[in-house]
């Protein structure tokens, strides 16, 4: 499939780029060099140019394969990069699949990855046809708790030391959206 783009009124969100006419990866950079992106992402290992490179090259590889599909959050004005959304593990025989997600420090709170996912959710379930998306964090990531609940996810359960934050083992929440679940109603 090619990368889809969605315009979620304030936000544009299309795919990564870096090629001569949109470089999204000193923002990538910027975003896994954060202290807190880091302590939930650092699995990815973003440590600088050369890593982001090869981070938006595998992104824009996985749309073609239907591997996972990924979308730049940006700001629709100035086009600023402003968060990271990325629907893995998809199984369309079974329409399955797991969403992950980042955003700009300096972005944090002010409701960009509710709205965008939201708008994410839309097309995965009708465009795309899936019909059960999961979301995982570390029980620690309270900022992942609340896009989850602000999104419509609903808490299935516990993984038990699921995951490494600061070196120590830690329980990962697992949340689920159908596509019959109601549509949230308020994106506080």
């Amino acid at each position: 499939m090619e990368p889809v783009e969605i315009n979620a009124g304030e936000y544009y969100l299309r795919a990564f780029r870096h090629d001569d006419r949109v470089d999204d990866v000193p923002a990538i950079v910027e975003a896994f060099a954060d202290e807190e992106t880091n302590r939930y992402l650092g699995n990815l290992e973003i440590t600088g140019p050369g890593a982001a490179e090869i981070y938006v090259q595998f992104l824009t590889t996985s749309w073609k394969h239907d591997h996972r599909w990924s979308w730049a959050v940006c700001d629709a004005t100035t086009a600023e990069l402003l968060a990271g959304i990325v629907v893995r593990d998809i199984d369309l025989k079974t329409g399955v699949g797991e969403v992950m997600c980042w955003s700009q420090p300096r972005h944090r709170g002010k409701g960009v990855l509710p709205t965008a996912l939201n708008s994410i959710l839309g097309w995965v379930y009708g465009g795309a046809g899936l019909h059960r998306i999961a979301y995982r964090h570390a029980a620690s990531n309270k900022a992942s708790q609340r896009v989850a609940e602000k999104c419509g996810f609903t808490l299935e359960g516990r993984l038990r030391e699921e995951t490494i934050v600061d070196e120590q083992r830690e329980d990962q929440l697992l949340w689920s959206r159908l596509a019959t679940d109601p549509y949230p109603e308020q994106l506080r």
